[in-house]
């Protein structure tokens, strides 16, 4: 089976390499970056995401969307949230609305505050699509931990076709059909990480940051209730396995960023690690922000991260909030 990759960044390759397991499989890799597609076609290595890391035979790489696309029985979308509207846009001239398309992208398209489970439908106008979220950092995929999926999906076929590919030794994928629930919780979480990272950076205890977390789940609850979704979903593999993972660990450049932002408060050090790196939390803060306030949704943690990373207020402010929410 030929599958697409859209996307040449560390979760699409540890994708890649889950899926490159049956080796029946195809994976057309697609990069809009010509030194990342010549390093590949030269070597099978991108040292720059996994050093020392040779990708098997059954992985190649283009640049061409058309190539991409052509012949594949699934399409993964793997790119940062904020370009899935420009992929799907791109890849149109060549898609068949029946080839289920799964994204695993993490984020809320910031000018519209649309679900990119939306963007999908409505660009390419694509009857099978699933969303794919968890608590998993890329290099775990890569190096075979044993790791934990949620996916939603629009019907049975596409939860089988992406099911039989992709878990496997090392992968275990569950099943919902909540793509709202799954797709608030792979957004915010991100968002919330780098108030856990703000936390730890201010100096405060990991009771604070549980205390932190806690309640970040029962304002998760409510959004998803809010928007359409199912309130268990908080509960799953993308919900609080992915909150903790990502609030709790260095490796998150989402807490990472956070933690520079509690415990520099420098405008300087924050905008240089805003340029050196992909802080997806960053875009999405954003989004959610904008998506609450647009449908009159009462979520003031929201509120005040938006206040703290993008108009300059005190992180002081994040524990008085903690002891005073409602």
């Amino acid at each position: 089976m030929k599958i697409a990759m859209l996307g040449t960044g560390a979760y699409s390759l540890a994708l890649s390499l889950m899926l490159s397991k049956k080796k029946e499989n195809n994976i057309m890799l697609w990069t809009e970056n010509q030194k990342v597609h010549d390093e590949f076609k030269r070597t099978k290595r991108l040292d720059t995401i996994f050093p020392d890391r040779v990708f098997p035979e059954n992985i190649d790489i283009t640049t061409s969307y058309e190539e991409t696309i052509q012949d594949a029985e699934l399409i993964f979308i793997a790119c940062a949230a904020k370009f899935v509207d420009l992929v799907c846009g791109s890849i149109k001239p060549f898609y068949n609305k029946n080839i289920p398309i799964c994204i695993a992208s993490k984020g809320i398209e910031e000018r519209t505050g649309s679900f990119l489970s939306d963007i999908v439908k409505n660009t390419l106008n694509a009857d099978s699509i699933a969303v794919l979220s968890g608590p998993t950092f890329a290099i775990d995929m890569a190096n075979n931990e044993p790791i934990a999926l949620a996916l939603a999906s629009t019907n049975e076929y596409t939860a089988k076709i992406i099911k039989d590919n992709l878990a496997g030794d090392t992968l275990k994928l569950r099943e919902t059909n909540d793509l709202i629930g799954i797709q608030i919780c792979g957004s915010i979480k991100n968002v919330i990480a780098i108030a856990s990272g703000i936390v730890k950076g201010l100096g405060y205890a990991e009771s604070t940051l549980a205390f932190l977390i806690n309640e970040s789940l029962h304002d998760i609850k409510y959004l998803i209730d809010e928007l359409g979704g199912d309130k268990k979903t908080v509960l799953s593999f993308a919900g609080v396995g992915d909150l903790l993972l990502t609030c709790t660990s260095t490796k998150s450049r989402n807490y990472s960023f956070g933690y520079i932002v509690g415990s520099t408060k420098d405008p300087e050090q924050i905008d240089e690690f805003l340029k050196t790196h992909t802080v997806e939390g960053y875009y999405t803060l954003s989004s959610i922000y904008k998506l609450v306030r647009t449908k009159h949704i009462d979520l003031p943690i929201i509120n005040l991260i938006y206040d703290i990373i993008m108009n300059g207020k005190d992180p002081n402010l994040l524990a008085k909030f903690l002891i005073e929410k409602e």
